[in-house]
């Protein structure tokens, strides 16, 4: 059989005989340690395939030669240029007919998947008639297109649904969620789930062999892909996504139900449908500014190498930050010890941390070692064998001094003191500090478990390499760093803090606050300003207001100071600006003639980017795409705009600038611009 293809030399492919006539394809990018399907690698593959469809083999296995997983999906980069270029139909025309013709093999076609397996790797493995994959814990299944405002185009969304029936497809489709082996199994899009050791072993064996589906999976299959099923679904799945995603801010996952209601025919016709509708989406706003986010996550990750040298994490404060920052750390493999003042505080926190556990460790056999790694430590014992010490306490700066004074001499000779403050400028902290060269902030999000984001805070006395470890560190718990210099209110906290005291503003004056909610909403936040200060705690708002308001020029409202004053906290009392029952806020209902004022969008909006401006010029953050990450991963400001700065090269600086300008002729003088509207980064 490989006299077939003698004379075709292959960079990315490597065919070898296993037996009884089956070929073993193995995927090896060159030059790449991951395993990622480029224009040069589907022309290679086009080749092997056309000439294996001249003299077809037995059967074919395809399976990955990288130890880091299977594919990863398309290169990404190379999509981004062929967007730039104008030729993504071109790249998309190119996918379809290599994984058809794949489909077409006069064979048994058998997908051999362990680790990542993404995107067009999820495609390729679609296209074969079966599909084995490893009971690793590292291998994951999925389609995660729709985040880069897109969706699966190499026939991915043609094949899914007929093979796992269309709710199970569009469930992952719609999410971009991924599936582990025996989740995929169940649902009927894998096979076989094999141990690692085993995998090609057990492909070549399904290639021979092979196996047939449930009748009820087939059955559902063809079901739910029927037209009048597809008429019955579509408004359904769009109903779903609504909940979630506005159709203007995220079109893809819309088109995508739409595209599958409308589409009939052959193949050929689907994949058509599929192409048009992909090409279409792939020029919008939105997916253009999901790429870039996608490539703004990944320069964070690379921003931490892997030697963090940290193994034991003592956090002190067992408050709701100190807790779950402990919790999560001993989740991610760190041995961890949790020190506070009173016993109460500590067990508070490790049954909190029991219950994390529960949530995320599907396999209870795993949680008792794993809650091991969390130890209470009431007398601090922990701080002479700690890598990393984590201050998580009141944020008053003579009680954080008067910890480090105690802990410090303590500390082994190159372990890191960091401070988890969350507005406090670190010169205020490390004057009596004996090694300020270890000493940092590692500013975390509220709640830990669910926020990306990471500030490194750095100082003008810390050492270089005490970044790049909390950077590493950062990076094996599974967080994005991004380093942000010392001044009050850092990065996040500073840009979001405007935005959430006009808010506050606005309803001090009467607007009420879900219309406030509302109007950001509709921008692309996450969720209201309102509710949001309600989330982070009226307390930790205040107490970073006083930090930062005099910083910035500005003064707090009489809403807020009203709000304290009567010992409302928000969502952790079950009552703030709005009422809280099982973790959601009871927001009142809006008079049905209530009209919110034409500027409230810029009124809360504008502040937010006029202190994006301001921290970019201070030089908070190195450059603008820093900016944008840091504000995008730590506040979830509209990711398909971009991120403050994108949004301001795309809509104009000099249109924002106007209109910052009438709300300051209207409301007064916080809204003057800040300096940085000069600045060539927004052009």
């Amino acid at each position: 059989m490989l006299a077939g293809l003698d004379g075709l030399r292959f960079q990315h492919w490597r065919v070898e005989s296993a037996a009884d006539g089956v070929l073993v394809l193995s995927f090896d990018r060159a030059g790449q340690g991951v395993n990622t399907l480029s224009q040069d690698v589907l022309f290679e593959l086009d080749a092997l395939l056309e000439r294996l469809a001249l003299d077809p083999p037995k059967g074919l296995v395809i399976r990955s030669a990288k130890v880091a997983g299977f594919i990863a999906g398309a290169d990404i980069k190379e999509f981004q240029a062929f967007d730039e270029k104008g030729t993504v139909g071109d790249a998309i025309r190119r996918g379809q007919q290599v994984f058809q013709r794949l489909a077409e093999l006069r064979c048994p076609t058998v997908a051999a998947i362990h680790g990542h397996c993404m995107g067009g790797g999820t495609e390729i493995a679609l296209a074969c008639r079966y599909r084995v994959a490893t009971n690793d814990p590292s291998t994951r299944i999925g389609l995660p297109e729709v985040k880069l405002g897109i969706y699966p185009g190499w026939g991915g969304s043609v094949r899914l649904p007929r093979l796992v029936g269309a709710p199970a497809a569009f469930d992952m489709m719609l999410t971009g969620r991924t599936l582990s082996a025996s989740a995929a199994r169940a649902m009927g899009l894998v096979d076989k789930v094999v141990e690692p050791a085993m995998l090609t072993d057990a492909a070549v064996e399904l290639a021979r062999r092979g196996t047939t589906r449930p009748f009820k999976q087939r059955a559902l299959a063809w079901l739910t892909n029927t037209w009048p099923a597809r008429q019955i679904l579509a408004p359904m799945l769009a109903k779903q996504v609504a909940r979630k995603a506005r159709r203007e801010h995220y079109p893809a996952p819309y088109t995508l139900i739409e595209t599958w209601r409308r589409s009939g025919g052959g193949i050929q016709s689907l994949l058509g449908a599929e192409r048009k509708s992909v090409v279409k989406l792939a020029s919008t706003p939105t997916a253009r500014n999901l790429i870039r986010v996608y490539f703004l996550q990944e320069r964070l990750k690379g921003l931490g190498g892997k030697d963090h040298g940290i193994v034991c994490v003592h956090v002190v404060g067992a408050g709701v930050m100190g807790g779950d920052i402990a919790a999560w750390s001993a989740y991610k493999g760190f041995e961890v010890t949790l020190a506070d003042r009173e016993q109460r505080f500590i067990d508070r926190a490790l049954q909190r941390a029991q219950d994390m556990f529960a949530k995320r460790i599907k396999d209870a056999a795993r949680r008792p070692a794993v809650a091991a790694r969390l130890r209470g430590d009431l007398h601090g014992d922990g701080v002479q064998t700690a890598d990393l010490v984590i201050e998580a306490i009141i944020e008053q700066p003579e009680a954080k001094r008067a910890l480090y004074a105690e802990v410090e001499p303590r500390l082994k000779p190159d372990a890191l003191l960091t401070t988890n403050t969350s507005s406090i400028p670190l010169t205020e902290l490390r004057g009596h500090i004996a090694h300020p060269e270890r000493f940092a902030g590692l500013h975390y999000f509220n709640p830990v478990a669910l926020m990306p984001l990471v500030e490194i805070i750095h100082h003008d006395t810390m050492a270089e390499e005490t970044g790049k470890r909390l950077a590493a560190f950062c990076r094996a718990i599974d967080k994005l760093p991004v380093p942000v210099a010392g001044t009050p209110g850092f990065l996040v906290n500073r840009v979001l803090f405007p935005y959430m005291l006009e808010a506050m503003a606005a309803y001090a004056e009467g607007i009420p606050g879900p219309e406030i909610d509302k109007a950001a909403v509709k921008f692309g936040m996450p969720m209201g300003p309102i509710e949001l200060v309600d989330t982070v705690g009226l307390d930790v708002a205040a107490g970073v207001g006083h930090e930062l308001a005099p910083f910035l020029g500005l003064s707090i409202p009489p809403g807020l100071e009203n709000k304290l004053a009567s010992g409302k906290r928000g969502k952790k009392d079950g009552q703030g600006f709005y009422a809280w029952e099982e973790g959601k806020p009871r927001k009142p209902e809006l008079p049905k003639d209530y009209k919110a004022p034409d500027d409230l969008e810029d009124r809360l909006i504008l502040p937010l980017l006029n202190e994006a401006v301001a921290a970019l010029h201070d030089g908070v953050v190195a450059d603008a795409d820093l900016l944008d990450a840091g504000v995008i991963f730590g506040t979830g400001f509209a990711p398909f705009r971009g991120g403050p700065i994108a949004y301001i090269r795309a809509t104009g600086a000099d249109v924002l600038l106007a209109k910052l300008k009438a709300l300051q002729a209207v409301h007064g003088d916080r809204f003057a611009p800040r300096p940085g509207w000069d600045s060539p980064q927004l052009r």
